[in-house]
């Protein structure tokens, strides 16, 4: 995985120091804060690093990142940018670049989607409780299914503090896109906008002053989204091959669920500016929103709760007394073992230890060593180590892995 994400960031870096120069006359300031990355299963053609690289080097102000009722992609994006600052051939563009972390939440009883950006550090943690809730699987309550994220729009009322909303109106439906416009605004007054998109099928200057009607009529602003699913035009085809994924259909099958055109990449200011000239406030209204959000991603600090056993020890005494216990067990003195725990696996184990003590990570360690404990002494359950952590040291000789 760290490959594949140091490949991105490389590719990202690429994207950014092959920029071409800016226009004599700067275009109006536009960030895209309607933006589906991969992370969104089988939706879209580009990953968050491409979609932050492309943005900045297309000059846009800022993007928002809001994969469909999940934050799974935001770290990605975040890192790929922190990247570009760094580098000195990319640092100039993405210095003054803001990048703000949302979500697109697709909701079960109908509602349209409405992409939500938190304000602050408890909007965010409200935000990520309501992902939590779409997430529960409840059979009494039918809730979500494995693997799936059932929001319905009264999961939302206790959630709406501190954030910011964009109802993305469904076309075929204005009058529940009326009312649940009605009912975001009576619950978050003066923090919602109206997307508009163009669509390009030969009508969009009716659509956007119809969209901007709809908006005007209902005392909220527009703001010009292009409804993103891929940083750059020729990813429309891989965008075709993962939505015949998605609907199990060949290309040939698949018809008018493919897009028509190759129109949702990133598109620049510039371009923006001119498909929204008969309503350059949409454009104008991406900067109002963006100056709303303090909230980044570096304000959130690991706070895992310490776990104790109450005897006066820390989580890291505890931890290093039961691995240390657990070498002698799983290395007794004998025939094989004659001067009990071999130096090189002793070696091994500190190595492990100090950097779980680096990185404050021994409480975890003790709380999966409960879990573990418990499923197979409580509850007969066969627990089978797998990934990085088969080869830990410290969770061998805990008994965590095998």
């Amino acid at each position: 995985m760290n490959k594949i994400v140091d490949l991105n960031v490389k590719r990202a870096t690429a994207i950014v120091a092959a920029r071409p120069p800016m226009p004599a006359e700067a275009p109006p300031a536009y960030a895209e804060l309607m933006v589906t990355s991969n992370f969104s299963f089988l939706r879209s053609g580009s990953d968050p690093e491409e979609l932050i690289a492309s943005a900045v080097a297309k000059g846009l102000s800022g993007l928002g990142l809001c994969d469909r009722n999940t934050m799974a992609g935001v770290v990605r994006a975040y890192s790929a940018l922190k990247q570009l600052r760094d580098n000195p051939e990319t640092r100039r563009a993405a210095t003054n670049f803001r990048y703000v972390v949302g979500t697109r939440l697709v909701f079960a009883d109908g509602t349209p989607d409405i992409i939500v950006y938190p304000t602050d550090r408890a909007a965010y943690g409200r935000l990520c409780q309501l992902l939590t809730i779409g997430n529960t699987r409840d059979v009494e309550q039918q809730r979500a299914k494995k693997g799936e994220c059932t929001l319905r729009f009264a999961d939302l009322a206790r959630h709406v503090q501190g954030q910011l909303f964009i109802l993305d109106v469904d076309e075929r439906r204005w009058e529940v896109s009326a009312r649940t416009l009605l009912e975001l605004k009576a619950m978050a007054p003066d923090r919602v906008w109206v997307a508009a998109a163009c669509v390009f099928k030969g009508e969009d200057r009716a659509r956007l002053n119809r969209l901007a009607a709809f908006a005007a009529g209902h005392g909220v602003p527009l703001v010009a989204v292009n409804d993103v699913l891929y940083h750059a035009p020729e990813r429309r085809i891989l965008q075709d091959v993962v939505t015949c994924i998605r609907e199990h259909l060949t290309i040939f099958e698949a018809g008018r669920r493919l897009e028509q055109n190759a129109e949702r990449y990133l598109k620049p200011p510039e371009e923006m500016a001119r498909l929204f000239r008969e309503h350059p406030q949409a454009v104008a209204e991406t900067q109002t929103l963006l100056r709303r959000i303090s909230f980044r991603l570096d304000q959130l600090e690991y706070s895992y709760p310490e776990e104790t056993v109450g005897n006066g020890e820390t989580a890291q005494e505890t931890l290093e007394r039961l691995a240390w216990a657990g070498a002698e067990r799983r290395y007794p003195r004998g025939d094989r073992y004659p001067d009990g725990v071999p130096e090189k696996v002793k070696a091994g184990l500190w190595s492990e230890l100090c950097l779980i003590a680096y990185k404050h990570y021994a409480a975890y360690f003790l709380t999966v060593n409960d879990i573990v404990r418990f499923a197979r002494e409580e509850r007969g359950i066969l627990c089978q180590g797998r990934g990085s952590a088969a080869n830990s040291m410290v969770c061998f000789c805990l008994g965590v892995t095998e």
